[in-house]
């Protein structure tokens, strides 16, 4: 019952991120620009900041596979439970996406991140690097303020919202800013547009799965410097 209510709160979670995030994408294309890339790059860090502080407490509130994977990846999150996070995952961010089309229908292919520069050769590679970067960013903080007692875990929700935030801002123009494979998948699979969708997967995961082998071996090696004073 227990593993049950976490899946729940990662959906719920995941649901609202994408919801509000996408939402925002969507309505500023119907209302020509009244929201501004500002406005949506603080929906989507301002909606992981609340979901954070409601679900944080039964979840651990991930919402987003990469940041579970990585977790799995440097011991800090069971085997048993990364396949059903995952799922309760996706299974949010494509709820969330199906109501945004009943209500709003079938736009900017539902929010979905797409590569922004002109330059299609390069295009690709610049939104991989930036994908890339700036989950690294979202995992390093996500580690520091998660798993780390020394750190003030209270502003975890803050500071990860305020990574998101800085984050969409800088990327939002030229990847779409997603760092999170379910806020890519959920868009991608209603609107039924898969192009580049491979690129928003692998990059949020690599980079997330590097941020915590990183900041687990910074820690580690921290550690052995307190002792030795």
């Amino acid at each position: 019952m227990e593993s049950i209510k976490k899946y729940i709160a990662e959906f719920i979670g995941t649901f609202f991120l994408v919801f509000i995030g996408t939402g925002a994408i969507i309505v500023n294309k119907i209302s020509n620009n009244a929201i501004s890339n500002v406005g949506i790059a603080l929906a989507f860090g301002l909606a992981i900041t609340v979901m954070i502080y409601a679900c944080g407490h039964i979840s651990g509130a991930h919402f987003n596979p990469a940041v579970t994977i990585a977790f799995f990846a440097c011991n800090k999150f069971p085997s048993n439970n990364v396949v059903q996070y995952i799922v309760s995952q996706l299974l949010g961010a494509i709820s969330a996406s199906l109501l945004l089309r009943f209500l709003l229908g079938n736009i900017l292919y539902m929010g979905s991140t797409l590569p922004a520069l002109p330059n299609k050769s390069t295009a690709m590679p610049v939104s991989f690097i930036m994908e890339f970067v700036f989950t690294f960013c979202l995992m390093f903080v996500i580690m520091s303020v998660a798993t780390d007692s020394r750190a003030e875990g209270s502003f975890a929700g803050l500071a990860i919202g305020f990574t998101v935030f800085l984050g969409a801002i800088v990327a939002g123009p030229i990847s779409g800013g997603s760092f999170n494979p379910a806020r890519s998948v959920g868009p991608a699979v209603v609107s039924g547009y898969y192009e580049h969708l491979w690129l928003y997967i692998a990059a949020p995961i690599l980079g997330a799965i590097c941020a915590s082998l990183s900041y687990k071996h910074l820690g580690n090696f921290a550690n052995i410097n307190i002792k030795a004073e």
